[in-house]
């Protein structure tokens, strides 16, 4: 698999929360999609948990429900990889870090796996948190802000 690492083993990993992954299946075009396309041309990673996919499909079946089929096909397509929930062990010494305890397994989910990018849509409990990409090593931002970040290691000849 050629990736945007420029490698066959470490690929860049993206971690969607489920805004970030409801914004790529309902918008045809945007950042979230194309990042969507890029893991579909085996480029990077996406990363879920059990959670955003839950998330996610209790949310298209109360709100688009024809949009069902479409969106796991998405998601099959992009080779979307799922992880387990973290434990409430695992998520335990992170609850301070986040103000809305709900957002605390993404997080420890993205950090678990080494993400190299969490991307949300929601500003509130992870962007505009002054401390959190810090505390989690983690770089934190919109589908934008992760598509620029890419596009900048690919002017870099890093990918």
């Amino acid at each position: 698999m050629s990736n945007i690492t420029g490698n066959t083993t470490s690929p860049i990993n993206i971690f969607f929360d489920s805004s970030a992954l409801m914004a790529g299946i309902i918008s045809s075009q945007g950042a979230a999609r194309a990042l969507l396309l890029l893991a579909e041309d085996n480029r990077i990673v996406i990363t879920i948990s059990e959670q955003v996919l839950v998330e996610v499909e209790r949310n298209l079946a109360r709100k688009v429900p024809k949009a069902l089929p479409f969106a796991r096909e998405m998601i099959r397509s992009a080779q979307v990889r799922i992880i387990r929930d973290p434990t409430l062990e695992e998520i335990t010494p992170f609850l301070s870090w986040i103000e809305h305890v709900a957002d605390v397994p993404i997080l420890v989910s993205a950090m678990r796996v080494q993400s190299d990018f969490l991307v949300t849509h929601n500003s509130k409990h992870f962007i505009e948190n002054p401390n959190l990409a810090t505390q989690s090593g983690l770089k934190i931002g919109t589908p934008r802000d992760a598509l620029i970040w890419l596009r900048t290691r690919f002017e870099n000849k890093v990918i």
